[in-house]
């Protein structure tokens, strides 16, 4: 099996790219967020592989990271998606804007992929919120997932806050997450929504 390509961009695709190694071109398909970081043809490239093996074809699957190669592999297990989708999805959100949505049960966002509609975004959410424990995710991100019941209150109200002012689920779980995670376990709701709008409103200014 071939688990990483390192060689010359020779062309790209909408949705693949090729790769020279010694002469030999690799079909690799990608994400759109993949495709858009390797730089123009005859740029140096390195892409972590994923190799499927069928009767009747070999696709390989190339990741810019192990955390969207991993996210990958996650979504494939989930019955409905197949390879393409799954790369859809990794193509509108990073791995951690994938992960938030599905711990903050954001349907809208995992829709944003072509061809991912509520339904199919409801089966996403139910089969994987208990697996994304083990991925690799920011720190914010991941405390929030590991928070104690005791402190989960708090962060799920102030999430529901920031989405009735407007702002999409994943994004609202992601700055409450953060600032959950600067202002410590026993923080009320008040100051998580504070802290959470200040950490919304610099993303806007970045």
């Amino acid at each position: 099996m071939i688990a990483k390509l390192t060689g010359i961009l020779d062309s790209t695709a909408t949705d693949s790219l090729v790769i020279d190694v010694g002469g030999v071109g690799y079909l690799v398909f990608c994400s759109g967020r993949t495709l858009g970081c390797q730089g123009s043809t005859g740029a140096s490239v390195t892409l972590l592989i994923e190799t499927h093996v069928r009767e009747d074809y070999i696709h390989l699957y190339g990741f810019a990271d192990a955390a969207e190669r991993d996210c990958f592999r996650l979504l494939t297990t989930v019955q409905g998606v197949g390879s393409r989708m799954a790369l859809a999805l990794l193509g509108v959100l990073s791995p951690d804007e994938l992960m938030q949505a599905i711990v903050a049960k954001d349907k809208t966002s995992l829709t944003r992929a072509s061809g991912v509609g509520p339904k199919l975004a409801g089966r996403i959410i139910a089969e994987l919120a208990d697996k994304v424990t083990g991925m690799a995710l920011e720190p914010a991100v991941a405390a929030a997932i590991s928070t104690s019941a005791g402190a989960a209150g708090p962060i799920a109200d102030a999430v529901s806050a920031l989405v009735n002012l407007g702002y999409r689920r994943a994004e609202a779980f992601g700055a409450v997450a953060q600032a959950a995670q600067q202002l410590g376990p026993n923080a009320g709701i008040d100051a998580l929504i504070r802290a959470g709008l200040k950490e919304l409103s610099a993303k806007v200014h970045q």
